[in-house]
């Protein structure tokens, strides 16, 4: 839900209405403009903008960081020419690099209405758990969908290297740790020796989303029989789509991962009647018929990406370069996922590791 614009987030309304015009979303640069922010999310921020009768969403980077990972023109390129093929990916209508506008690069896409399920969304609608078999069938119908999208076909076959994927992003993810590092965390370096030993060599390519959860789908309404839209293409690339559904399951936090685990990683995947993350490895293997192996690497990978993320963003609070304090506790959300991520190699599982 939209809320007020947070202190020091503001956006300049008569550049933006300017640009806004110059792009023919609006008729008359005199027309008001209503500014309000979503609260979800840690990352890239996004603006609901009620213009004209109108309403548009524009995303640009988190202050104080580097384009490397919040690189507006390399998603509005994704949703730009994904949008034909995939119709759960919004519509993206303008972009710009001017950062004389707003002070960075953005772009602006159509608002899609609908349900997301976030873990405070779901609690206050009391779903039945009967409903939540369905939940998960058709987040993971969308997802295999995303898989096979033919992205040759629609031009994204320059959006990444899928060949040696794997290996990169072991490689890469740990670097980008130990930059950020703020406390020792002993788990975080035994899972990157580990991984370096224990990834696959033989994998798929496929586009993935890289960052695939509940709150960044929208549902049509509370059938839950349909989503409308898929949210948050910020890592979206080419490459092994089981590194997308370990990334997926390391977010499906359940109830019996314990009380610490609720209160820092809550999800809506933690109420009754939800599939493990077991049963979710198996419907995705189902569905789209590729066998899932190497399950504890990619579950681990998953837990450690999501793990270096929190720290990136704790790392920018820590420096004085944010002061959203949603994110003061993020270093002990990372040093939690890592602690989740060596319990799971010691016990060659991904359920009931506590």
């Amino acid at each position: 839900m939209a809320q007020q614009v947070r202190k020091g987030e503001e956006l300049n309304e008569e550049n933006l209405k300017r640009f806004l015009l110059d792009n023919t979303l609006i008729e008359q640069v005199s027309s008001d403009l209503e500014v309000s922010q979503f609260s979800n999310g840690f990352s890239n921020l996004t603006y609901l903008l009620k213009i004209e009768n109108k309403e548009l969403v524009l995303r640009r980077p988190p202050f104080g960081a580097i384009k490397r990972g919040h690189d507006m023109g390399r998603e509005f390129k994704v949703l730009s020419r994904l949008h034909k093929a995939f119709s759960k990916a919004p519509e993206a209508f303008a972009y710009t690099e001017d950062t004389d506008i707003i002070g960075a690069s953005f772009y602006v896409m159509e608002k899609v209405d609908g349900i997301i399920l976030s873990f405070k969304e779901a609690k206050k609608r009391n779903i039945p758990k009967i409903d939540f078999p369905t939940i998960a069938n058709s987040w993971l119908d969308t997802f295999v969908e995303l898989h096979q999208v033919d992205y040759k076909a629609i031009g994204l076959e320059d959006l990444g290297r899928p060949e040696g994927y794997v290996e990169r992003q072991v490689s890469n993810w740990g670097k980008q740790y130990l930059k950020a590092a703020t406390m020792d965390i002993p788990e975080a370096h035994k899972i990157m020796d580990w991984m370096e030993a224990n990834q696959p060599k033989n994998y798929d390519f496929s586009l993935i989303h890289n960052d695939y959860k509940y709150d960044n789908i929208v549902f049509k309404d509370d059938t839950w029989n349909e989503v409308r839209a898929v949210l948050d293409w910020e890592m979206c690339t080419l490459g092994d789509p089981l590194m997308d559904l370990g990334t997926s399951i390391a977010y499906w936090t359940m109830a019996s991962d314990g009380p610490m685990i609720a209160k820092g990683i809550p999800s809506p995947t933690m109420f009754e009647g939800n599939p493990s993350r077991t049963e979710v490895v198996e419907l995705y293997a189902q569905k789209s018929g590729r066998p899932v192996n190497n399950l504890i690497f990619y579950y681990v990978y998953g837990l450690f990406k999501i793990a270096v993320i929190a720290q990136q963003i704790f790392y920018r609070y820590h420096k004085g370069l944010t002061t959203d304090e949603r994110f003061a506790n993020l270093d002990k959300a990372a040093q939690l996922l890592c602690f989740i991520g060596w319990q799971s190699i010691q016990k060659k599982r991904i359920d009931n590791l506590f």
